[in-house]
């Protein structure tokens, strides 16, 4: 490494280049696919917390309304997600993931695990786990 010695003892430099280097393998393998990491997130949040409003999906993911709009455009146009009428609320939509949705989402889920084990090539099996345990703490720490 020819890092100043300083930086790499700190914490927050060195997480910093993992979450580079682990976006750069996530964005790559998502890009091999044709989607965006922006796709990834909604096809998962709306796989594993159900169909939603799209506001509540951009709050969610902490995503900008024209962004979500274009990504949920494209998601719409590719058949991986619907707008449908909300039967308890029939003046607001809800966004659901479609069973194309739900396939592709194993596809994605394929291609992001393998940049996971790019990421953490040098780490055992365990260290993985130890890693991830101690990094959620972490952000949970912080998420306030």
């Amino acid at each position: 490494m020819d890092s100043p010695a300083r930086l790499r003892s700190l914490p927050s430099w060195l997480s910093s280049q993992v979450a580079l280097a682990g976006e750069r393998l996530v964005t790559e393998s998502l890009a091999q696919a044709g989607v965006r990491r922006h796709h990834f997130a909604v096809l998962t949040a709306l796989a594993e917390q159900g169909a939603t409003s799209q506001a509540e999906l951009g709050r969610r993911l902490w995503l900008d309304r024209s962004d979500l709009h274009g990504v949920l455009n494209d998601l719409e146009s590719a058949g991986l997600v619907a707008r449908v009428r909300d039967e308890a609320d029939r003046r607001r939509n809800l966004v659901q993931l479609t069973e194309a949705g739900t396939e592709e989402l194993a596809r994605l889920d394929a291609r992001v695990e393998a940049a996971q084990d790019a990421l953490l090539a040098p780490l055992s099996a365990g260290e993985r786990a130890t890693l991830v345990a101690l990094l959620g703490r972490v952000v949970e720490h912080h998420r306030g």
